[in-house]
């Protein structure tokens, strides 16, 4: 059952005046058994509206990525009920996960091609996209002669190149150096704020769920259940220094010690 903490800090992320939307994505309460007999999720209940950014912290096992993958439609529930209200939903991997024969440009394509997007059409979103990560002067490198975060930008374009309702992110930024992580960061806040899709981000990192989300969820060891449920007190954009603030540290050590109880 997900509980809401109080941070005792003011609300000021954007957010519209009026009724709430309604949620992009839903879980009812939801739970996955493996066919192992291994019970993943329990009791998983919690929305993601329009715009928001929610992050899902966890020890490993405890059923994150399952959580993307019923989120995706690539897995169905045991029990509880997955809605998702979205035209367009993308799923960023851990890894860039590009083929290697294609160039950076006709990676970014691909997802044209498959939706059957003209030619002529198909190449102009692929270059806007790759000069919106920052790739311009890029498209025609292979991945092999690209950076492990100019790969992740590659994967990160072609996500955003289908204008996604709900965008999935399964730790995309876990296998990167510490400062190129910090930058993707960034990147990625700006084209949230840019784009204004739904997005569910999983994470071990908790000062990287803080820095990025609008809500961090808090998730228990197997089976995985949300254990607590909180509302970052900061608007967007969002400074790198925001990390050096005393407030910043008092959430990350609230839901290090959270994460501690419920291993």
């Amino acid at each position: 059952m997900n509980t809401t903490i109080d941070t005792t800090a003011p609300a000021t992320a954007s957010t519209s005046v009026g009724a709430t939307p309604a949620p992009t994505l839903a879980f009812t309460d939801v739970a996955k058994v493996f066919a192992t007999g291994t019970r993943a999720l329990e009791d998983i209940s919690f929305g993601v509206r329009p715009g928001e950014f929610v992050s899902v912290v966890g020890p490993s096992g405890c059923g994150k990525s399952t959580l993307l993958r019923l989120a995706a439609g690539l897995d169905d529930a045991t029990e509880g009920v997955v809605d998702v209200h979205a035209d367009t939903t993308s799923f960023v991997f851990q890894e860039a996960t590009l083929l290697e024969w294609r160039t950076a440009q006709r990676n970014v394509e691909l997802v044209g091609e498959l939706a059957g997007v003209g030619a002529a059409e198909r190449r102009r979103r692929a270059s806007e996209a790759l000069d919106l990560v920052g790739l311009k002067g890029f498209e025609d490198q292979h991945p092999r002669a690209l950076s492990g975060g100019m790969r992740m930008r590659v994967s990160i374009a072609r996500a955003l190149v289908a204008e996604p309702q709900l965008a999935l992110f399964d730790e995309p930024f876990g296998a990167l150096d510490e400062i190129t992580r910090l930058k993707m960061q960034t990147e990625l806040q700006r084209l949230f704020q840019l784009k204004g899709f739904a997005a569910m981000f999983i994470t071990h990192s908790i000062s990287e769920a803080v820095y990025l989300s609008s809500r961090v969820l808090v998730m228990s060891g197997r089976p995985g259940r949300i254990v607590d449920d909180i509302e970052l007190p900061w608007s967007y954009p969002r400074s790198p220094e925001l990390r050096y603030e005393p407030e910043f540290g008092r959430i990350v050590g609230h839901l290090s010690h959270a994460l501690e109880a419920h291993s």
